[in-house]
Order: structure tokens, then sequence, then C-alpha cells
């Protein structure tokens, strides 16, 4: 079973797109992590120039053989078109390039800081005038559990600050009305996770459909359309199991609707004051009461973006360049829905090098050669001719579809999930299937139209 397109692995070039050519650019992408690959990858076949950075000395063998890699992002700046941050954290460095008269995709200290510290967020999503579920932050696992003995209730609970893919999965949602059972894991684990986290947040619990709304910005105002999808955050089929970064995504793109006129619009004033350029996306619960706003990502989100380019018709270069560059242009998508899931190896969503060192290396093959729909590229690499697992998270491969119905779409991805081979690996085979239930109770609250 080959798995290469041509002499390097990949599938052959894009052209040009309806008799339009583009002028190749190069792009350099700076990461924490190795989460922007296939982003670069998909750049790198439309024709451009592509070279990577990624600091995690974990993730020293991800790419190998598909994309460039280079030991210091600084040095390879000037040589750049386009500049990508891909996580946040950036702020300061970002804004002193674009200062600097550089094409920057990437956060500012003002988005970073909506990310990645909680209680500032959350402060100003109430200035703003959105609907903020009651919260409280701690830096002491003490305080917050005198606090809950003294407050019963439901509540959920999850750390602050730019928290690393591996400790992601330690969110806790409390299903006790007297909080009972918070207390108790926070009591029996307080002394670890002190060592590991200085900062978290308590914030009351509401029910109803989580669903959230993002889009690109280029500096002065977003592109739309905007972006509605609906994550799958556990690890089992049913919402069972703990947290992870995401198992899979149901998506569409729409115009301006309520949710996002009563959340992310309100937010337009102040990114175009601090010039910021990128995705952003708020998540949020939804029910009859109103729409409550949980948290913000000011970045490409994973697998987000992935997904997106399943739906997105636009050349990817083509946009990152203009959108870098603060031009305004409707981007051009697929109607109906992208639908994505994440196909993993153990040891994800935990990090055991030990047992990552069994999958590390391993064949990922393909029962129809050269057949890369829905592909996405995780920690993976291309050596001695075929695709390999690389690194040490477990996370393979991401595969997506599409389709006028959420039916079509789940259809099409999981037949395209059916032409991987690989030992073990595992997926949720139920991702989009809430959206019957989910869809008929946002359209009788009113939010899926403007």
């Amino acid at each position: 079973m080959a798995t290469n397109g041509n002499s390097n692995g990949l599938p052959a070039q894009a052209g040009n797109v309806n008799g339009k050519i583009f002028p190749p650019k190069k792009f350099l992408f700076v990461s924490l992590e190795s989460e922007s690959g296939d982003l670069a990858w998909k750049l790198k076949r439309e024709g451009h120039e592509v070279r990577v950075y990624v600091k995690a000395k974990d993730d020293a063998d991800v790419y190998d053989g598909v994309l460039e890699k280079v030991p210091s992002w600084e040095e390879h700046k000037d040589w750049a078109d386009v500049i990508v941050f891909d996580d946040v954290g950036f702020g300061e460095v970002a804004n002193k390039l674009r200062k600097a008269g550089k094409l920057v995709i990437g956060g500012t200290p003002y988005t970073d800081a909506l990310e990645m510290d909680r209680e500032f967020g959350q402060g100003e999503m109430r200035r703003l005038g959105m609907l903020v579920l009651p919260h409280w932050d701690f830096d002491s696992f003490d305080a917050c559990l005198e606090f809950l003995k003294a407050n019963p209730g439901r509540y959920v609970w999850k750390p602050s600050g730019n928290t690393p893919s591996n400790m992601k999965g330690i969110l806790f949602l409390g299903t006790e009305d007297d909080g009972r059972d918070i207390i108790e894991v926070l009591e029996r684990n307080k002394t670890t996770w002190a060592k590991k986290i200085k900062g978290f947040q308590v914030q009351k619990f509401v029910s109803g459909v989580e669903i959230a709304v993002g889009a690109f910005f280029n500096g002065n105002d977003f592109i739309y359309p905007i972006n509605v999808n609906l994550e799958h955050k556990k690890l089992f089929p049913g919402d069972l199991g703990p947290y992870t970064g995401e198992m899979g995504t149901l998506m569409y793109w729409s115009a301006p609707n309520t949710i996002f006129n009563l959340t992310l619009a309100k937010l337009k004033e102040d990114l175009a004051k601090v010039g910021y350029i990128g995705y952003i996306d708020i998540n949020c619960i939804a029910n009859a009461r109103g729409v409550y706003p949980l948290e913000f990502t000011c970045r490409f989100g994973y697998p987000t973006i992935q997904i997106q380019m399943e739906g997105i018709q636009t050349p990817m270069g083509e946009f990152l360049y203009a959108m870098a560059s603060g031009t305004s242009l409707e981007l051009k998508t697929k109607r109906g829905f992208q639908i994505g899931a994440c196909l993993a190896v153990p040891p994800f969503p935990y990090h055991d090098k030990d047992q990552a060192e069994v999958y590390r290396d391993l064949s990922i093959l393909l029962r129809k050669p050269n057949n890369f729909d829905g592909f996405h590229l995780g920690d993976i690499k291309f050596v001695d001719n075929e695709w390999r697992v690389a690194g040490y998270s477990g996370y393979v491969l991401v595969v997506s579809g599409s389709g006028t119905t959420v039916q079509e779409a789940r259809g099409q991805m999981y037949s395209r999930i059916n032409n991987i081979i690989l030992q073990n690996m595992f997926y949720r085979k139920d991702i989009g299937l809430r959206w019957e239930a989910d869809s008929d109770k946002l359209q009788t609250w009113g939010y899926l139209y403007g």
C-alpha cells in the first residue's frame, strides 16, 4: 500500500484557481508545539515557500520529510513575507515585528490576556455588555475550598494561563448540586495540582447548548462569513471520560447571527484598536435565558483550522497574505457542514514517553494509495517513503468531510477514516450526532440567525 503522491510523499501541488495566479510567497511559522503543520503543508502544496520553527523538544521529528524546519525563527524573519505565530504568548514580539513593517498573523498583548488570563477575559466580556456567568479566581486551593464549602452549588473548575496541551484535560465539570464532588476532587488533588497550576477559576455551572462562534480579523474588521462550531472535547463517545484538547468538531459558515452579535461582534473596536490579525473564537453556553460566553481563543484552533480548510475555497496562501496585509475580502466557503475527527494512539491524551515509544515510527497506511482527501497532519512525518507516527503525543491525524447535511458530512468523514490503517488508533464515532437536537433548541431560542 503506497502512500506517496510524488517523490516526497505529497499530493500534487495545487495550480491556479479560476485562472487567477497568485504569486508565491514566503511563510514562516513560529510554534510552541507542533500544531499548525497542516496549514503550513497546505501552503506548500499551493506552491509557496514555507519554513517552520517548533520550540518543543519532544516534537523534534514531527514533520520530518514534509516541511522545512529551522532551529531559530529569528534568523529567518527577514526572509519571510508573512510570519505566522500560531499560539498565544507571542503578542509582544508580534507587535514589535508589525511596527518594524513585517506582515504578521498572530496575537497582541491584549488578545493574549483575553485567552490566558480568565479573570481579565471575563472582565472584558462584562465591560462590553455580554451576559457573564458568576466566577471566582484563585491562586490558593485552600482558599478555593473554603469558598466552595461556604457557597454550595454546581461549579466548573478550570486552570488559567497558557495551559500546555498535556494539561488541558484537568478541567473538572461538577455534577452535584451542592458541589460535594468538586470539593472532594480538589481536596484529594490539591497537593499535586499546586505544583503545576498557579492560577485557576471556579465558574457557576449553567445548562444549555455549548456552541462557539469565531471569525478571522484583519487588523481592522472581521472577515466574513463567520464560523459556527460545536466541539466534542471528551475522549469517549457520549461525552464520557477525560477532557482532551479536542476529539472532533462540527461546523458551518454563516452570516453574522444572534450569538455572534451578542458576543464576538462587540469586540470589533477593541481588536481594531490593538491591530489584532488572526482568528478569534468565543465559546458559549446558550439557553432560553440568554447566551453566556465562557472563554476566548485568540489564535488558530486545533483541529478547528484543519476542518475549516475543508470548507474554505479561497486559496489559503492568498487569504492569509490578504489578512496579514489588512485587506478586506470575502472568504469563499462551501455551503453546508464541515466535520472532523481526531485519530490518536496511546498515550493520548496523556503524557507517557515510554508508552509513546511503542507507537512512535509506526507506519500509517492508506487503503487507496494517493487518496489524501480529508487527510490533515497531526504529529506525523514522512520517512522511507512512508507516513509514520512522530513525537510523543499520540495525536496523529485529523480527518475531515463535508456535505449539504450533517448526515452527508459525517458519512464522508467516516468513509475517509476507513481509508486509514494504523495499529490501535482510536477516535469518536459520534461526532455531530447531537446537532439535530441542539439545532432545534437554538432555532427555538432564535440564536442561529441575525
